[in-house]
Formats: C-alpha cells, sequence, structure tokens
C-alpha cells in the first residue's frame, strides 16, 4: 500500500516562509507525478501545485505562482513545497498527492494524512 507522510507544517507569521515535505514508500517514486492540495478551514480541496515524474515539469494554481515552488528528490522519495511570501489565506491543511501515471493531468490516487500549516501573526 502506497504511504505518503507530510512534515513541516506549523505557525508562521504573514510574509514568512515554510518548506512542507512528503516522505514517500511502498511504490516507485520516480515513475509518478506528484502533487500538493490544500483545504483551507471550511472550505473544499484546493490543487496547489503538480510536477512530473523527472521533476524537470512543474505546474502552479494561480493562487500561489511565484510564491511556492514544488520540487523532489527521486533519490530520497521525497517530495517538497517551499512557500515563501505566506499569507493569512493559504493556511489550509496540505495534503501530499500521488498521481496515477507520471504525468499531472492523470488522476490523482493516493493521499497523505496532511500536515497544518496555520499563518498569523
Amino acid at each position: 500500500e502506497v504511504q505518503l507522510v507530510e512534515s513541516g507544517g506549523g505557525l508562521v507569521q504573514p510574509g514568512g516562509s515554510l518548506k512542507l515535505s512528503c516522505a514517500a514508500s511502498r511504490f516507485t517514486f520516480s515513475n509518478y507525478a506528484m502533487a500538493w492540495v490544500r483545504q483551507a478551514p471550511g472550505k473544499g480541496l484546493e490543487w496547489v501545485s503538480g510536477i512530473m515524474s523527472g521533476g524537470g515539469s512543474t505546474t502552479y494554481g494561480d493562487s500561489v505562482k511565484g510564491r511556492f515552488t514544488i520540487s523532489r528528490d527521486n533519490a530520497k522519495n521525497t517530495l517538497y513545497l517551499q512557500m515563501n511570501s505566506l499569507k493569512p489565506e493559504d493556511m489550509a491543511v496540505y495534503y501530499c498527492a500521488k498521481y496515477s501515471s507520471s504525468f499531472i493531468w492523470s488522476a490523482l490516487d493516493a493521499w497523505g494524512q496532511g500536515t497544518l500549516v496555520t499563518v498569523s501573526s
């Protein structure tokens, strides 16, 4: 069974930075595209960013473009999300998710348990 474990969430002030990590196991990480998805309190799921299996192609939601950077280390089976210039509206539970193929236009078929990011002064 696929395992995805997020870490790195916490409390940060507006304008601050935070880096999330997602440790992947029980599947061949380098063969699959990955994503970050978030859910703000009382709201639905919002796709944040995706990265192709080789890491060479990334894409972002409009709300985070220019502030967040997704990356991956296939040797370490780890996905990252560097978040800069954080805003109160970025506060959410952030989920790491696996696509069903190496392409980011395939379906998401596995999710982590999430890590909470709180942006507040």
